[in-house]
């Protein structure tokens, strides 16, 4: 008899979900859905509002990456009022945001991500945890990981005077500039994680790369699929998180399309199944072709992984030698061992590193003009930015008075969500076997594949038409009873 398998919750994710494995009589997996029952309804609830207040509002969305909505709706908003804004506004936007992705990517890699592979994967589950890291690595690590988390959050607080739920940006720019004395309090603190990007990559290299079953994991295991990639770029196709086109490659490293923020609904559509209020967004020329891999298929990745396959090099001089390292050390560039996307987030962090060094530097950088008024409304705007999680798209319209008509947000998460559901039920088919009990560190392993994707379940679920449906299910003695639902 067919029975299944729950991993309910899901552990070391922002938001919740679960996965459930379907079993066929011989015990093998027969089927595998990645569910998030949570219901985002933030684009219903902002029409109406004045459209400058929207970028104060989806800050809402998530505590954990709250400048990544800030940010694209800014730019959004500014599409809104003719795109005019002050150059320096531009710079200061740019500079919170490295230091922002810093101090995300810190959380992610040691509390979300280290667990697995400096505790190991098959770990006592009560050790594998972000004490369990520390108790490995040593408590002078664990210090030096949250005084580089908290630098990059100081950083923040200085230019944008919050680090959560910011009420900064405005149209034309942002309502504070940066000044002598801050500049000369945040170099210092620029300084200090320039050392610690270093080294996060060298303990990357000790403890993951020096370990052969860890880099066969990463390399041979089943975290691996055959979709494209999607990032933003600059001109020179290089990363760049704040500003840029938006770039999508195949796995075989071929260009597939290039697009400017404006154009985004001419080339992502969003595909809708019963079982998940997240959708599944698709390359929209190719059409909606399932959940399949191989060189035709419409799914993509968003990830810091696919963000550097997207990428030709690196925007800075030694994020460019850890970029050249990494993939010659994974056999070539572009990757598709999902699991490197760790490592991609400390590439990354060394670029964010070094822009804010640039920054330091530029004599701009304390201008006062750092807001213009715009003097008119045309109505719709769509910002993108390379959220840590993906590319992250807001798309707004209001009216005359600058009232909000329409809001459509298409998340990181939201992007990543077709091949995480495809790789959770590929692991799932490669460590469980028919006639054995899935121990839980076999179950903590499915769970490794959509932790490389560190996913934000409280961003990515869309709102949806009518009533969000309600079940009610009533168990007495351990057997469902009744169900009820609207």
């Amino acid at each position: 008899m067919s029975r299944s398998i729950k991993i309910d919750p899901i552990t070391r994710l922002e938001g919740h979900g679960k996965i459930e494995i379907f079993l066929d009589d011989a015990g093998a997996v027969q089927d595998c859905f990645f569910q998030i029952p949570e219901l985002r309804g933030f684009e219903r609830f902002v029409v109406g509002r004045p459209i400058e207040e929207l970028p104060r509002i989806v800050t809402r969305i998530c505590g954990v990456c709250p400048a990544s909505h800030h940010m694209a709706s800014a730019k959004a908003v500014d599409g809104c009022f003719g795109n005019e804004i002050a150059p320096v506004a531009h710079k200061l936007r740019d500079m919170y945001y490295h230091a922002h992705y810093i101090h995300s990517h810190i959380a992610h890699f040691y509390a979300l991500a280290a667990p697995d592979f400096v505790c190991g994967p098959d770990a006592d589950p009560a050790i594998r945890n972000i004490l369990g890291v520390v108790a490995k690595v040593g408590v002078e690590i664990g210090k030096q990981v949250i005084r580089a988390r908290a630098l990059a959050q100081n950083i923040q607080q200085i230019l944008g005077g919050r680090t959560t739920h910011l009420v900064w940006c405005m149209p034309g720019g942002v309502s504070k500039g940066l000044t002598r004395e801050e500049l000369d309090q945040i170099k210092p603190m620029v300084k200090e994680l320039s050392g610690f990007a270093d080294f996060s990559l060298d303990l990357f290299k000790k403890v993951v790369l020096g370990n052969p079953a860890y880099v066969d994991l990463i390399l041979n295991g089943p975290y691996t699929l055959d979709v494209h990639n999607m990032g933003l770029v600059d001109a020179n196709n290089a990363p760049n998180f704040y500003d840029g086109e938006v770039r999508v490659v195949d796995f075989e490293g071929h260009e597939i399309c290039r697009y400017k923020p404006r154009e985004y609904h001419q080339h992502v559509a969003e595909h809708v199944e019963s079982w998940s209020y997240l959708k599944f967004p698709y390359l929209k020329k190719r059409g909606w072709k399932g959940f399949r891999e191989g060189i035709d298929t419409s799914v993509y990745c968003a990830t810091p992984l696919a963000r550097l396959n997207v990428a030709d090099r690196m925007a800075t001089p030694r994020a460019q030698v850890a970029f050249e390292e990494m993939f010659k050390t994974l056999g070539g560039h572009p990757c598709k061992a999902l699991l490197a996307s760790h490592w991609a987030r400390l590439v990354e962090m060394l670029q964010n590193v070094e822009m804010l060094e640039r920054y330091c530097a530029d004599p701009d950088i304390t201008s006062p003009e750092y807001r213009v008024v715009p003097k008119r409304i045309t109505g719709e705007g769509v910002g993108i930015v390379e959220a840590m999680r993906g590319t992250l798209t807001h798309h707004y319209t209001c009216d005359a008075n600058g009232i909000c008509t329409s809001a459509n947000l298409i998340v990181g998460t939201t992007n990543n969500n077709a091949p995480i559901q495809m790789v959770t039920k590929k692991v799932a088919q490669a460590l469980i076997k028919p006639g054995k009990e899935p121990t839980g560190a076999i179950l903590n392993m499915i769970e490794m594949a959509f932790r490389a994707f560190d996913p934000c379940y409280s961003c990515a679920t869309h709102s949806l038409p009518g009533q969000m449906p309600l079940q009610v299910s009533i168990y007495r003695r351990g057997e469902l009873y009744r169900r009820f639902q609207r």
